[in-house]
């Protein structure tokens, strides 16, 4: 809705089947390199829910709460079987500010940092707090990446703006010891208070990474929400109905 630049998209994850070699800097981590193509025909869109699968083969399936959203990531059979999630630092519209910060706990993989950004309108900054865990494998490495280049030997960042004022790209990878055929299960919650208070969302919230049960709440929540509004459809194409409900949705996004 409205104009200007594409908002939110903060602390994004992107799936890798695999890193070509073996090696992690084998995976292209600066998004305007990483982008691929996914097919048309995968996308599912519903409230509280969205699926699409990638040229690749990767499929993503997204479901939320108030505080917390959780990712199932299934990834094709491949060589080496070690499919690898980056976390960005970089929003979608990269209004990212100076000074974003991530640690990964190399033991349990779990991500928390925060990051500065501008608001899609109006004035000033905000940051924004993160926790991001994971559950489905065994963990084969992690750590830090800065521009093109990955390290597992290195678990903390504070990363600025490049000089062209762009933010430079950087976050966290994760890479697994297997690709389970249920997928890979991805668990983040974000809080404008501290990352403390992210991590302790995403356990009040999707205590236990249960993608069907987190799914048919958020589902329930949307029907409430909408169910104060009825229309008679009667003689109304279908897509002018598809629209106003759409329109309805949005404005209970945020």
């Amino acid at each position: 809705m409205g104009r200007g630049s594409p908002s939110l998209g903060n602390f994004a994850f992107f799936p890798y089947a695999s890193c070509a070699g073996g090696d992690v800097n084998g995976c292209v981590f600066p998004k305007k390199s990483r982008k691929i193509p996914y097919k048309p025909d995968s996308v599912k869109a519903t409230p509280g829910y969205f699926g699409i699968e990638l040229q690749s083969g990767v499929a993503a399936e997204m479901t939320t709460a108030h505080h917390t959203s959780l990712f199932r990531f299934k990834f094709p059979s491949t060589s080496d079987d070690s499919p690898l999630l980056l976390l960005d630092l970089t929003d979608l519209s990269d209004s990212r500010q100076d000074n974003a910060t991530i640690e990964v706990d190399e033991t349990t993989g779990q991500m928390s940092g925060s990051a500065r950004f501008n608001p899609s309108f109006g004035t000033g900054t905000y940051v924004a707090y993160f926790c991001a865990d994971f559950k489905g494998a065994s963990i084969r490495d992690n750590g830090i990446y800065v521009n093109s280049r990955a390290s597992a030997n290195v678990k903390d960042l504070k990363i600025n703006r490049s000089i062209n004022g762009y933010p430079l790209p950087g976050g966290g990878f994760i890479r697994f010891s297997e690709n389970p055929a249920d997928g890979i299960l991805a668990r983040i919650a974000v809080s404008y208070i501290s990352s403390e208070q992210a991590c302790s969302n995403a356990e009040a919230e999707i205590p236990d990474f249960d993608f069907e049960e987190t799914h048919t709440a958020a589902e329930s929540a949307w029907r409430e929400k909408l169910s104060p509004i009825t229309i008679s459809s009667e003689g109304v194409e279908s897509s002018l109905v598809t629209n106003f409900y759409s329109g309805i949705y949005r404005t209970m996004v945020s």
